[in-house]
């Protein structure tokens, strides 16, 4: 996974980054209702998995923001595009991991049909052993039986700087457009507010027209 270093002399954040990198609670995150009412549709019209297709979206988004491609060691790291870690449910009621690469340029045929191979593989595997690069991944999981208005998510720790993107269950607002919580936690020595909205926009903008982008 290539990377580079972020210069810490010249970046503008470094009094931010110091200061937030050393609570024993240093992570941020929020909760919006997202309108999926098109990609709802375009799912049932292609027969395609609503998981799926939303873990591509809120890929897509968060590659977008260079901040949420930002893993900490000694110092920043900024990769040049993060895959995603989400999580499979097994028939049992545990789970396994997936991982999956999300190439902006690949049409959405292509993107399910390998994104549904590598969920039957995960699966068969049923492992929840993470891929060795992990913290160049974002992390994603859902409540589908949930339409929340909060959720905390575990971390493992103060230095545990993997983006999480969850959501829970879509459904009809007033309008009738189907509305779906959608949580992003970062850590904030590296994201503030600023970056967290602008995820939220370059989701909208992935929603939008999604008929036009198959």
């Amino acid at each position: 996974m290539n990377f580079h270093k972020i210069d810490m002399t010249t970046y503008p954040r470094k009094a931010h980054y110091d200061h937030f990198r050393h609570l024993p609670n240093p992570h941020v995150g929020v909760t919006v209702d997202v309108d999926v009412t098109e990609l709802v549709r375009a799912c049932k019209e292609n027969g395609w998995s609503f998981y799926l297709a939303f873990i591509r979206v809120a890929a897509l988004a968060a590659n977008a923001v260079p901040e949420l491609r930002r893993l900490k060691g000694e110092g920043i790291v900024e990769y040049d595009s993060c895959g995603t870690s989400h999580i499979e449910l097994l028939e049992d009621g545990t789970y396994c991991y997936c991982t999956l690469c999300h190439d902006p340029a690949r049409s959405w045929a292509d993107y399910m049909a390998y994104a549904s191979a590598e969920r039957d593989r995960a699966r068969s595997g049923a492992s929840i052993e993470e891929d060795e690069a992990v913290e160049s991944l974002l992390f994603i999981t859902s409540l589908p039986w949930l339409h929340y208005s909060a959720f905390v998510q575990p971390t493992a720790g103060p230095d545990d700087c993997n983006p999480r993107i969850s959501w829970g269950r879509y459904v009809p607002d007033h309008r009738g457009q189907l509305m779906l919580p959608v949580t992003i936690l970062c850590h904030h020595s590296l994201v503030d507010g600023l970056q967290i909205a602008a995820f939220y926009r370059e989701l909208e903008a992935q929603l939008k027209g999604i008929s036009n982008k198959q």
